[in-house]
């Protein structure tokens, strides 16, 4: 994975515990263009965490993140909130893409709870940029709590863009139910945030909407998921002729390394799809939030930081 320098050219605070950091070359070059629903990598004091890009997609000269400061942060948004600063210089990776956006899509319905709105914004902006059909529906606890919510009030996003403040939850599916049940023919609907909110919208969704034209970004893997059988099996390398045992309580890349064999990640909670491998035998039992229910089914490539095998064995392309 590529990395980059950058230095911080700006932060604000976007919302109640959201700031937004715009990143530049440090060395005052152009930076890798990316298209909407693009992430990157940011390692801050040798944490790594994924972060969508906000900004308009195809622009080089500069990224815009924006970070949500969680109450039980494992590093990454308590470091960027409180350690960060202007010209700090920072290190990134190439943007990648794991929610891509169907630029022919006859319209397109976002829909964004609460941090949610990062990928989604670039993805209105572009939208809009291009004169395309779309609509943006945003779902927050306040106007407080609404990031970017004076960009995406301007006039010219007036009559694309509307605000939810504080639904119960009763009243949040009955608005979904009524908002999902026509869609016009060849419609798309992208929809982040958290996951109670992604899962309704998911379900309300699947009454009517093809899966192929729904199209969705976690910001983390399951718990239940990640919290499934724990079940030890062998596993073959094809190309180093290698074999290991990945214990109980152990991923694969962890049983991996102790043989000597590094496998690229940054999430390690199967999210960003850093460590894609191929599969050539075995079963996989997928515990990831990146491949999609044909590639699952497929079972010809796996997310080793958490996935594993449901057979007694699994050959990777290794």
């Amino acid at each position: 994975m590529s990395e980059m320098k950058v230095r911080v050219r700006e932060i604000r605070q976007e919302a109640i515990d959201v700031k937004s950091f715009v990143l530049v070359d440090a060395g005052g070059a152009t930076l890798p263009s990316f298209s909407c629903g693009s992430h990157i990598d940011v390692n801050v004091g040798g944490v790594v965490r994924q972060y969508s890009l906000c900004n308009v997609a195809g622009g080089s000269d500069h990224y815009r993140i924006a970070v949500k400061r969680e109450p039980e942060s494992r590093g990454g948004s308590r470091l960027l909130h409180d350690d960060v600063h202007v010209d700090d210089v920072l290190i990134v990776s190439a943007p990648r893409n794991n929610f891509e956006l169907d630029r022919d899509a006859g319209h397109t319905l976002l829909l964004a709870g609460g941090i949610g709105i990062t990928p989604l914004l670039s993805m209105a902006t572009t939208l809009k940029s291009a004169g395309a059909s779309f609509q943006l529906q945003y779902f927050t606890r306040s106007i407080a709590h609404t990031a970017f919510h004076e960009e995406l009030s301007r006039p010219d996003l007036a009559e694309q863009v509307t605000f939810h403040y504080a639904l119960e939850p009763s009243g949040l599916k009955a608005y979904l139910r009524k908002l999902l049940w026509h869609h016009d023919a060849g419609a798309h609907l992208y929809l982040c945030g958290p996951r109670p909110f992604m899962d309704l919208v998911q379900d309300t969704a699947a009454a009517t909407w093809p899966p192929e034209n729904v199209h969705l970004e976690y910001f983390a893997a399951d718990s239940q998921s990640l919290a499934g059988p724990q079940q030890a099996f062998d596993v073959r390398l094809a190309r180093s002729g290698k074999s290991c045992r990945v214990d109980e309580g152990q991923s694969i890349v962890q049983a991996l390394l102790a043989l000597g064999i590094e496998v690229p990640t940054s999430c390690e909670q199967g999210v960003c799809g850093t460590c894609l491998t191929g599969v050539l035998a075995g079963t996989p039992d997928h515990r990831d939030v990146v491949l999609s229910d044909e590639e699952r089914a497929a079972g010809d490539k796996i997310m080793p930081c958490v996935s594993r095998a449901r057979s007694s064995s699994i050959t990777l392309d290794l």
